[in-house]
């Protein structure tokens, strides 16, 4: 049995809702793209950028900074390791630790994906004009400060 509609709820006026349609949209084009031309997903991209934006750093450092969780980050790492594209070396002041590095073929998918990302993105803004999207980035940036120390709960 169906429940039926609240009407005095609108989904499609709740922010979370709203940014949550507009991140999957924008996010499924640029997929494409890492997709076609290194056969990415969007977990093994986001390991990627992150330690091509940052530099060698663990597995825990990255599910923290991108909010992914662990068991998808591992699974991203052993694949990117398998094909080449980062390295696994024990950390010298903890054992237990593990620092994760691009190699050199790595860098450079990271390069030619950074430019291809600076390319969606030159889109994105000419598609929404280039008012709207500086107001959608300032806007954002205070979301991020507002709500960023917000302790996610279990889904």
């Amino acid at each position: 049995m169906r429940d039926t509609p609240r009407p005095e709820f609108e989904l499609d006026a709740f922010m979370p809702y709203l940014l949550n349609q507009a991140a999957e949209h924008v996010s499924l084009g640029f997929a494409a793209t890492y997709k076609a031309e290194y056969g990415l997903t969007r977990t093994q991209w986001r390991v990627m950028a992150n330690l091509g934006r940052f530099g060698a750093m663990s597995a825990v450092e990255i599910c923290r900074i991108s909010h992914i969780e662990k068991t998808r980050v591992s699974r991203a790492v052993g694949v990117l390791e398998r094909d080449g594209y980062l390295t696994r070396t024990r950390a010298s002041d903890d054992r237990r630790r593990e620092d994760l590095a691009l190699t050199e073929a790595g860098r450079a998918v990271f390069a030619a994906l950074c430019a291809r990302g600076q390319a969606y993105q030159a889109e994105m803004a000419a598609r929404i004009g280039p008012q709207n999207f500086a107001a959608l980035e300032q806007g954002l940036r205070a979301l991020i400060v507002a709500y960023g120390e917000t302790v996610a709960t279990d889904d």
